[in-house]
């Protein structure tokens, strides 16, 4: 054991390692009884590869590089292939990331497309395919472009011919649907084909303010009939739906001020949990109904178990095993659940749960320990106390080395990380980039600030027309906490946040004098701008509810907005971007450092070509820790071996 300084312990979790397991398996699903899922590249230019597991247990990319299976709907993408077993071989369809084509695959052939390119906007996009061979078809949303704005764009429900033969002629793409509704998810088809259900919203809602469930005959010749609302409204927000075995609809509303489970809109098993949650992405699963009438659930408040649910009885019985948080993913087949799991010790693994033996498995991207996993952070579940008494939930990682220890003259420091979203949650999984500073001395501190999913649709509203303060608060709560306690130096305190949490880290530098310093990935940075034609279109109306209505309450948008108070950013910063995203594109950040000209405030600006919104490369992701460690070095005067130095600028 070495007595050494906060932030100066040797690691062997270096950035290269942390970037190599960056990104986890997702949309996993079943072709006949063989598993499949898509799965990360971050050192092949950061694509997503699909991954096949064959019968016998061998595991293998189905598709090399470049090939990239990725959607680019509303920008997040969502559920973007689909199998089935046809002529006793796999036939699947998936969308790839370059030309946002439909493509068919089948075993060793090379992928045809089955969708045209369009000249128009963004183009022709598609998401949540779903194969229905017996019609020779592929149903899935389609979005498609008008023009060249980010917001000239319909979306409907379409059935693509499998043949091929609408891959060069958009004419060839039946669509089921009118674009009444800007946004819709896939339709889930009933048991006995008669009927389809799906869901949809629009401006200004996001899915977890207001959803309505659409359900629609489907006649003998494929079309669907004109679309009832059976459930949901402005104020109820659904985020699933799908049929039980007989022929009921089962979805997820949060109704009672939770995300429950319904079947035909009475409660299956009314609890204060949570069984979905945002819809950030088409073809998300927190639930799927087994063939003997059981329902795979993953459920839980703040973290998420992986479940099977009787709905005669409401009785839950979770699968026993190590992982303490379930990805919204789910597939069944016969007695089997395969889900994608992860705990503190472990990263996120494909998990299958045979529901007559109760066994649950690791069957895909095993967790491998690349170091000793005595390296881990080890993270406290902590929930702190706002400046109005309210409740603020917190993971809490220490610094933790086995082979180090400080003098014990001063605390460490702390870094806050706040979450993106700003609806979602920082789950509580093993993060090997929280590793690399934990492991080096420095704690890390996850906010799941009020207006983060996992806790009730109250502590989710808490942020409604509060963005930029609530956030800002609770973070700063946490932050100023640690330190009283004496868990942090209070002068060694730093944020950092990425896309929602880059606005929080911002609007604290430049709204708290809490922190040292701080580190902006990719963020909101300028409300008018953002709100005026500069993102994309889900999220284009977004402030009318973290902000409040534009028309109403314009000065409110210039008040929060960093870009608007840069004179107040007194201590250095590290501004990172991707020259690529549309979400938050990077005219905010050259806005921001313009009206820092001139202000002697140390600040670095690294902005990475071909990059989007939330970094995928290998190369990328070494440069941004490497880039952030250097920071808190500088900041913090400490003394981390072997890290490149960050050049200041003033």
């Amino acid at each position: 054991m070495r007595t050494l300084a906060y932030g100066s312990w040797p690691s062997p979790i270096d950035a290269a390692l942390a970037a190599t397991h960056d990104g986890h398996p997702e949309y996993v699903g079943f072709v006949g009884d063989e598993v499949w899922w898509t799965e990360p590249r971050p050192t092949e230019g950061g694509r997503r590869t699909l991954v096949r597991r064959r019968v016998d247990g061998r595991e293998e990319s189905v598709l090399p590089a470049p090939w990239n299976v990725r959607s680019r709907v509303v920008e997040y993408g969502g559920q973007p292939w689909a199998g089935v077993v046809a002529d006793g071989r796999p036939l699947v369809v998936f969308v790839d990331f370059a030309d946002q084509r439909l493509y068919r695959y089948e075993e060793d052939g090379e992928p045809r497309p089955l969708t045209p390119v369009s000249p128009v906007g963004g183009g022709l996009r598609w998401v949540e395919p779903q194969l229905r061979p017996e019609r020779g078809e592929v149903w899935c949303v389609l979005e498609e472009f008008t023009g060249d704005g980010p917001t000239d764009v319909r979306r409907v429900l379409a059935a693509v011919p499998l043949d091929g033969s609408a891959a060069e002629d958009r004419d060839g793409v039946r669509e089921l649907t009118d674009d009444r509704h800007r946004f819709v998810t896939g339709p889930r088809i009933s048991p006995d084909g008669q009927r389809a259900a799906w869901l949809a919203w629009d401006h200004p809602r996001m899915p977890w303010d207001g959803t309505e469930l659409l359900v629609a005959d489907v006649g003998a010749d494929g079309t669907l009939g004109v679309p009832r609302t059976v459930a949901g409204g402005p104020q109820e927000s659904i985020a699933q739906v799908d049929w039980s075995g007989d022929g009921r609809l089962l979805y997820a509303s949060d109704r009672s001020g939770w995300w429950n489970l319904y079947r035909d809109g009475e409660p299956l098993c009314p609890r204060e949990e949570e069984f979905g949650g945002p819809l950030w992405k088409p073809g998300l699963r927190w639930f799927a109904p087994l063939a003997d009438g059981l329902i795979a659930v993953v459920h839980g408040r703040g973290s998420t178990a992986l479940g099977v649910l009787d709905p005669e009885t409401g009785e839950i019985v979770d699968a026993a095993g190590p992982w303490t948080e379930f990805e919204p993913t789910l597939a069944v087949y016969g007695e089997r659940i395969v889900a994608v799991g992860a705990s503190p010790r472990s990263a996120h693994e494909v998990v299958e749960l045979d529901t007559c033996t109760g066994r649950a498995r690791v069957i895909g991207a095993e967790h491998d320990d690349a170091v000793d996993p005595a390296y881990y952070p080890e993270p406290q579940i902590r929930t702190f106390t706002g400046p109005a008494g309210h409740d603020i939930h917190a993971h809490i990682y220490p610094p933790h080395n086995p082979g180090c220890v400080a003098p014990g003259d001063r605390p460490p420091p702390y870094v806050v990380w706040a979450h993106g979203g700003p609806t979602g949650r920082a789950p509580l999984v093993l993060d090997l980039a929280i590793a690399y500073f934990t492991s080096r001395g420095i704690g890390v501190a996850e906010v799941n600030y009020g207006g983060s999913t996992g806790y009730g649709r109250a502590y989710r509203n808490r942020l409604r027309e509060q963005w930029g303060v609530v956030d800002v608060e609770d973070c700063a709560a946490v932050a100023l906490a640690l330190a009283d306690e004496g868990t942090a130096d209070r002068d060694r305190l730093a944020i950092r946040g990425g896309s929602a949490g880059g606005w929080t880290a911002a609007a604290s530098l430049t709204t708290t004098d809490v922190y040292a310093c701080g580190t902006i990935l990719y963020p909101v940075l300028d409300l008018a701008g953002w709100g005026d034609g500069e993102t994309h279109d889900l999220e284009s109306q977004y402030l009318e509810t973290l902000v409040g209505p534009l028309a109403e309450v314009p000065g409110r948008y210039a008040e929060r907005s960093p870009a608007a108070h840069a004179d107040r950013l007194t201590v250095p910063f590290l501004l990172l971007q991707g020259l690529d995203d549309v979400i938050c594109p990077p005219t905010q950040c050259e806005r921001f450092l313009a009206r820092m000209a001139g202000r002697r405030v140390p600040r670095a600006y690294i902005a990475f070509e071909g990059e989007g919104h939330g970094f995928r490369r290998a190369e990328t992701m070494i440069r941004v820790l490497e880039s952030e460690l250097s920071l808190y070095a500088q900041v913090f005067g400490l003394n981390p071996p072997g890290i490149p130095t960050l050049e200041l600028t003033k």
